[in-house]
């Protein structure tokens, strides 16, 4: 009897946690971009303790990256769109890898964001075209 007072009378399903439109790649992106430009300050820079803060910063921005896309794989794309584009697994992986300590968090090599914003992009691209699906 408790079960049946406590059972919803409605029940709702959706696509995501909220209505659609808090999830953007642009966040990942954003960040993306800010470990590439304190690369390039990094390398343009000799101080060292200019560069130890560029590096502390690049760090967090590149955790933010994985964070943002986490987000995206765990809470905004669902079985349908890995069906769609099987191609999905793969590219969270290799996007948050090269976010990761073997990429842009480990690294002052700026290809290393250059390949991670590649890798946005591509998730982007697949993202804007579920949302207009």
């Amino acid at each position: 009897m408790l079960a049946r007072l406590l059972r919803p009378k409605h029940v709702a399903s959706a696509h995501c946690d909220l209505p659609c439109g808090v999830y953007d790649p642009a966040q990942a992106r954003i960040e993306a971009e800010s470990v590439k430009a304190i690369m390039e300050k990094y390398a343009a820079n000799e101080d060292p303790v200019y560069r130890t803060r560029a590096l502390i910063i690049k760090e967090q921005r590149a955790e933010l990256v994985k964070h943002h896309l986490w987000v995206l794989w765990t809470d905004y794309f669902k079985p349908p769109h890995l069906e769609k584009y099987p191609q999905l697994h793969q590219l969270f992986w290799d996007a948050t890898k090269l976010a990761g300590a073997a990429g842009a968090k480990g690294t002052v090599d700026g290809s290393q964001a250059d390949a991670l914003l590649a890798k946005i992009d591509e998730i982007s691209k697949i993202f804007w075209e579920t949302k207009a699906a």
